[in-house]
């Protein structure tokens, strides 16, 4: 069993879904994908007149600040376009894909934060009224039923909140959840660079294996969004999932390349002692 996270930047974009798809239709374990739609959302809240606000939490991350307006347009864009345009290319490649949303069948159920406390633009602020929120509780039954029968579960975010509110919550922690109640064998995460890098901006500076049991170390390599990836990818390793891999999604043929090594692994390299 694997499960894929496909991260939504403009750099793999529809191009890199073609690569994925044909990378897919030769793997013949089950596969649960999820994908995130980013580029795409913003694209289209700038079009729709409400350009993305991003907002500093007090834990001094930077994140999308989503009220009811803005998460009509992440429906829009990643329910619809992105969901539907992955699923048609993966169909038109032979992979037996089916399009959900995580609030599809309860398959994940979270809590909106009812006041959220941020910075923006460097001035304080309280917000009530922020479709973001937090994993509670992952039903992977719907998944499970699909992937008995032959199908691939092509999944995004949002989620579903109280009283059918759907909330914005984060595509990698979506992803660890899943690979650890579907036990998982392997766990990769793909977006627009060769994996983790020292640098952002020097793709040279790949770092080809980040050390499960020395986490401090492990989130001392990130920054920025990155610091979500690698808490995801260590909780993963603690949950035992076998195998984690960050790639490059933007490569012919990126999910052989994953599986081959290529890229950032995430292992734990010594082991754990007990008294």
């Amino acid at each position: 069993m694997l499960v894929i996270k496909i991260g939504g930047g403009a750099a793999i974009g529809e191009g890199g879904y073609t690569n994925f798809a044909a990378d897919l239709a030769g793997i013949e374990e089950p596969v649960v994908l999820i994908h995130g739609g980013n580029a795409e959302f913003s694209e289209l809240s700038r079009r729709l007149g409400m350009p993305p606000r991003m907002i500093t939490s007090s834990s001094g991350r930077v994140t999308r600040y989503t009220d009811a307006p803005t998460m009509d347009a992440m429906l829009m864009a990643y329910c619809g376009k992105v969901n539907k345009r992955l699923v048609s290319t993966l169909r038109a490649a032979g992979v037996n894909a089916v399009g959900l949303s995580a609030i599809d069948g309860g398959i994940a159920v979270g809590r909106r934060k009812p006041v959220l406390r941020c910075a923006e633009d460097g001035k304080p602020k309280v917000l009530r009224d922020d479709h973001a929120g937090t994993l509670e509780t992952v039903d992977p039954s719907l998944l499970r039923l699909l992937l008995d029968n032959g199908y691939v579960p092509v999944l995004t975010p949002p989620a579903l909140g109280e009283e059918g509110v759907p909330i914005n919550v984060d595509g990698d922690k979506l992803a660890l959840e899943l690979a650890t109640v579907l036990r998982a064998d392997g766990l990769l995460f793909f977006s627009d660079t060769p994996g983790l890098l020292r640098d952002r901006d020097d793709e040279t500076s790949l770092i080809d294996e980040i050390d499960a049991s020395s986490p401090e170390s492990a989130l001392a390599t990130a920054k920025g969004r990155m610091v979500v990836k690698v808490e995801a990818a260590l909780g993963a390793v603690e949950r035992g999932v076998g195998r984690v891999v960050f790639a490059d999604g933007r490569i012919a043929t990126p999910i052989r390349a994953a599986l081959s090594g290529q890229g950032t692994t995430v292992r734990r390299t010594r082991a754990t002692v007990t008294l």
